[in-house]
């Protein structure tokens, strides 16, 4: 239905992201060292992905993720989404499924689905959290968290132009689905 325009599905998430080294996998014959912030600060992003564009609504802050992200988040897709039936995945994170955010959506006349407890891999905003990872953060030093901070927002709002190809197969909504009488043949 998403694919075909008659409703907008978007796949809903945060992800926490520290300002500091994170390492990605290289092997090199001479040692590199590589420098890197100190401290706890960290952008806290909440995203939601249409599976079939590829772009982004997010809500972003270096404090944190909590009910009010989610309610801001909601009224950004429904002014960017105006006269659309929206629905909206999500995991079972408590400051997403409480009373306030469910109201909210109810307000702006869209639709929450629950993903099924511990089952991150049915979200495909997490496959998008690992490719910005490793896309833009390893290896890789910030001079400043304001440059750090500025270079994820820029990442994110400009994927479905700079990422296309990479992102059509990574994000395809592929899904394997086990049989149950495979289990029961052994």
């Amino acid at each position: 239905m998403a694919k075909s325009g008659l409703i907008t599905l978007l796949f809903c998430d945060g992800v926490h992201l520290t300002y500091g080294y994170q390492g990605g996998h290289c092997w090199c014959k001479k040692r590199k060292c590589v420098p890197s912030a100190y401290g706890r600060k960290r952008a806290n992003l909440l995203g939601f992905l249409n599976p079939v564009t590829f772009e982004t609504t997010s809500i972003m802050n270096d404090s944190y993720l909590n009910s009010e992200s989610v309610c801001t988040g909601l009224e950004k897709l429904r002014k960017r989404y105006p006269n659309r039936y929206l629905y909206v995945i999500l995991d079972n994170a408590a400051y997403q499924q409480c009373r306030k955010v469910k109201h909210k959506a109810e307000k702006l006349n869209i639709n929450l689905v629950f993903l099924p407890p511990y089952s991150p891999n049915l979200n495909l905003i997490e496959r998008l959290w690992k490719f910005l990872q490793k896309e833009l953060l390893a290896n890789r030093f910030f001079e400043s968290f304001k440059s750090f901070f500025s270079e994820i927002d820029s990442f994110i709002n400009s994927l479905h132009v700079n990422y296309l190809d990479k992102l059509s197969t990574l994000l395809a909504p592929n899904f394997e689905v086990l049989n149950s009488s495979a289990f029961n043949d052994s």
